[in-house]
């Protein structure tokens, strides 16, 4: 089966996790993907694969070879975005892009425009894999199963090709943050792995944000407006307050690269109390801790101000820069870039801005950068995959392991 075929099976699975749900998984409907999953590892010839109590699927294709071979790991999660609807997804194959617009839904009036989308343009002749407008597509990270399983596919088709042991691993709920939680890493086994979750084709990822997130919580008084001098609190205005001491210049929408944020990402209340949730993030540990410190700061200036108890602030930090814990084995990354080189694509090392599931397993102790799919822009209506791309991906998988199988 082709990979891009293989995708096109995948999306038709109703995948979205939710979020705030302390199950996992966070959805049954991952579970219907995870066990389609098994049956087709199994008829490739990988005899163990079977998927847990918590929707992770796992299965190991044994190594033919005498060699000292390290054992590789490849990752891949099964669910898609709460962000934008999953379910009756309707892809379609754009054959050899000739670079105008996309129109992918005349009756609700939506195109893919160049002029927004750039990178459209670097894809003139390929075949573009897209939406009909009203949903997001699936590549994140749907594409990486299909490459995944497309390099599987390879290796068990061609036993004259030597490789060592390859474990293979789909996991539920890397939307929602909670994609490593239940993974087994002592049981996967593998001497290191790489996450094929990333983006454009070329991109390799071995540092990402880390990230806190802070729910503050205003405690006001309300007293009627006729009768409320020097005795009405408004939570609403201090939560307004709180926000505004924050600095404007580390906001998203004023960041790029390596610089970091805070981001108010919701806020609901009324006089008697109010409820702001941001998330904080930053490359850089020191710049990190400092972010989350402000948070204090002005939570105990406001005190001061209005009375003890007014602000809270909770911090829980999600993840960590996997950075560290790659550093110290570089082969990883130097030979996904060699990988990308002996197949013609020029490699390019970029931060994430935001994480992933091998942030977490990296700290773990299951080293594990991300590698590119070939989508773009993920989590929404204009997402799209080019075929070639997807093709290119899978090359790149195979050429990782006989790298290390030599």
């Amino acid at each position: 089966m082709k990979v891009h075929e293989r995708f096109l099976n995948y999306v038709k699975f109703d995948t979205q996790s939710v979020p705030d749900v302390e199950i996992i998984p966070s959805s049954d409907k991952q579970k219907i993907l995870g066990q389609y999953l098994v049956e087709e590892m199994k008829s490739l010839g990988i005899k163990d694969a079977f998927m847990d109590e918590h929707c992770y699927v796992y299965g190991t294709l044994e190594k033919n070879t005498d060699k000292n071979a390290p054992v590789i790991g490849f990752i891949a999660h099964m669910d898609t975005s709460p962000d934008m609807p999953g379910n009756d997804i309707k892809a379609r194959i754009i054959e050899n892009y000739d670079g105008s617009d996309i129109v992918l839904n005349s009756e609700k009036d939506i195109t893919m425009k160049t002029e927004m989308f750039e990178h459209l343009l670097n894809y003139v002749g390929n075949d573009l894999i897209v939406t009909d407008g009203t949903t997001l597509l699936g590549a994140d990270n749907k594409a990486g199963i299909a490459e995944i399983l497309s390099m599987a596919e390879y290796f068990v088709n061609n036993p004259d090709v030597e490789h060592g042991t390859i474990k293979i691993a789909f996991t539920p709920d890397e939307e929602v943050g909670s994609g490593a939680d239940m993974f087994d890493v002592k049981g996967f086994g593998a001497d290191f792995a790489y996450t094929v979750d990333g983006g454009e084709l070329g991109e390799i990822e071995y540092e990402n944000f880390n990230a806190a997130s802070a729910k503050v919580t205003i405690n006001g008084v309300n007293i009627h407006p006729g009768s409320a001098k020097n005795k009405m609190k408004n939570s609403i205005l201090i939560g307004m307050e709180f926000q505004n001491m924050l600095p404007i210049h580390e906001r998203p929408d004023s960041t790029e690269n390596y610089e970091g944020f805070s981001h108010l990402n919701d806020m609901s209340g009324d006089v008697e109390k109010t409820h702001l949730n941001y998330i904080i993030r930053d490359h850089s540990n020191e710049k990190f801790e400092a972010k989350k410190d402000r948070f204090l700061k002005t939570a105990d200036f406001l005190n001061s101000k209005y009375g003890e108890g007014t602000v809270i602030v909770e911090l829980k930090d999600s993840y960590y820069n996997m950075k560290e814990k790659i550093l110290p084995h570089m082969h990883i990354i130097e030979t996904a870039k060699q990988a990308l080189l002996n197949i013609g694509i020029e490699p390019e090392i970029v931060p994430i801005r935001g994480g992933t599931d091998g942030a977490r397993l990296s700290y773990m102790g299951l080293p594990c950068p991300n590698l590119c799919t070939g989508g773009h822009n993920y989590h929404g209506r204009y997402e799209y995959i080019p075929v070639q791309s997807m093709e290119k991906v899978v090359e790149m998988l195979k050429e990782i392991v006989r790298l290390y199988t030599k």
